[in-house]
């Protein structure tokens, strides 16, 4: 696979992060419609600052994103514009995740750049999630 670079005034580079986001108390709440507005929003929200999704899958309890950032991104910031974007709105329009959670997300997330591994590899893991052995009795 060939590296996907993007060219700024000042540099060149190639920022991949995968982002897990979970809801709070890992509830399995992001299905049907709102599995499906999540994914809108997401794709709103990396058109809105320039970021590229590479990969995402929604689970149940919890979302894959393989996101293409710029330098000037941290990886919190990333990780906090989803978040927070999608909180709102989802609220807002699905009352009853009001009344389940006290905030759709948890504190936490998990953020981790693909320089460790190969940016395929990550692609690979996030769409085989619903090919692992134990998610198919359980999936969509």
């Amino acid at each position: 696979m060939a590296r996907d670079v993007q060219v700024s005034a000042g540099g060149v580079y190639d920022i991949g992060l995968h982002v897990v986001l979970c809801p709070k108390y890992r509830r399995q709440v992001l299905t049907g419609p709102v599995g499906a507005r999540l994914r809108e929003l997401i794709d709103a929200k990396a058109a809105e600052h320039g970021w590229r999704i590479v990969a995402c899958e929604i689970m149940p309890d919890h979302v894959h994103l393989f996101v293409k950032t710029t330098p000037k991104d941290s990886p919190a910031f990333v990780a906090n514009q989803f978040k927070g974007a999608t909180s709102r709105v989802l609220r807002q329009e699905f009352p009853h995740l009001r009344t389940r959670l006290p905030t759709l997300w948890s504190r936490s997330y998990f953020v981790a750049s693909a320089g460790a591994v190969s940016a395929a590899t990550v692609q690979r893991y996030i769409d085989t999630q619903y090919e692992r052995p134990w998610r198919k009795e359980n999936a969509r």
